[in-house]
């Protein structure tokens, strides 16, 4: 393969943030950087629509590998796969192959659109993995932010997966990093994050409830480590205690980081180290359930 072209991505609206405009400098910059040797397969079709698309990363010369499908962020009006290349030669040192899926972004194509594409594109994978060197046996689901929310929602309705022709016992565990895991918001305040997510991201108001990770923690069985940096969002922050608390009560394994002296696209940018602690806990999952 040859390196990522980010010159070939479609445009999109300016980010809301100008940190947020930083992350996804650096991060198409870090894209631009990752060895043509590691890419195995890029913009491959899962569907019929231009977002419908993901990328395989890996060491070519590995027998078959357990898979991390990674969705980036974006607050489920921005971003692309791209975002999270440069996680490949860090994910490629532990032994397993990166996926790192695109999806339908609102306001044009609202949620649950992005839930249907994740699984849209996590049956396509599972039905081709050998062809990338991939177990379909051995799957985690991760992402950062808006990805970290699908990542989880996609694990916890496994129903959803089983009617999609995805076995649920491949999916081993999840890892989200900075996810809104609660989308219910009582009064948002004007202009917030919180108000764009009734006005741009969800269909109907109400469907804040059933597109919430939070109301299907309740007789969770897959493990899940979630993690937020020390300087999140506040509504980050809170959204991953409560899920931690409803975890708590549930027979799968579960874990809680907080990531010191991070913030909300730090939790992101600092896995460019193969060394991040997030890496070590991905490794530890991988082999507790081999």
């Amino acid at each position: 393969m040859t390196a990522i072209d980010i010159n070939t991505l479609a445009p999109q609206p300016p980010l809301p943030l100008q940190a947020a405009t930083d992350y996804s400098d650096i991060a198409l910059d870090w894209a631009r950087q990752v060895p043509p040797e590691l890419v195995l397969a890029r913009d491959v079709a899962y569907g019929d629509g231009p977002f419908h698309r993901y990328d395989v990363f890996g060491d070519p010369g590995w027998p078959p590998q357990p898979a991390l499908v990674f969705w980036h962020g974006g607050g489920w009006t921005h971003g692309y796969k791209e975002w999270c290349a440069f996680m490949a030669e860090p994910v490629a040192r532990l032994g397993m192959r990166l996926i790192t899926p695109d999806y339908r972004l609102a306001p044009q194509d609202r949620l649950p659109a992005a839930h249907d594409d994740c699984l849209a594109a996590l049956r396509h994978f599972s039905a081709n993995a050998a062809r990338f060197g991939a177990d379909p046996a051995r799957i985690y689901l991760a992402g950062h932010s808006a990805g970290a929310h699908l990542a989880l929602l996609t694990a916890l309705r496994r129903a959803d997966a089983a009617a999609a022709g995805i076995d649920p016992e491949a999916i081993r565990g999840c890892l989200p990093i900075s996810g809104i895991l609660d989308l219910h918001h009582p009064q948002p305040e004007p202009g917030s994050l919180e108000e764009a997510v009734y006005a741009k991201v969800l269909r109907e108001p109400l469907d804040d409830a059933p597109l919430s990770p939070l109301s299907w923690a309740a007789g969770n069985t897959l493990p899940v480590l979630l993690s937020h940096g020390e300087h999140d969002t506040a509504r980050v922050r809170l959204s991953n205690q409560r899920m931690a608390a409803m975890l708590a009560l549930q027979p799968a394994p579960w874990q809680l980081h907080c990531e010191p002296g991070l913030d909300h696209f730090a939790t992101h940018t600092s896995l460019r180290d193969a060394d991040a602690p997030w890496y070590g806990r991905l490794a530890q999952l991988v082999q507790a359930t081999a």
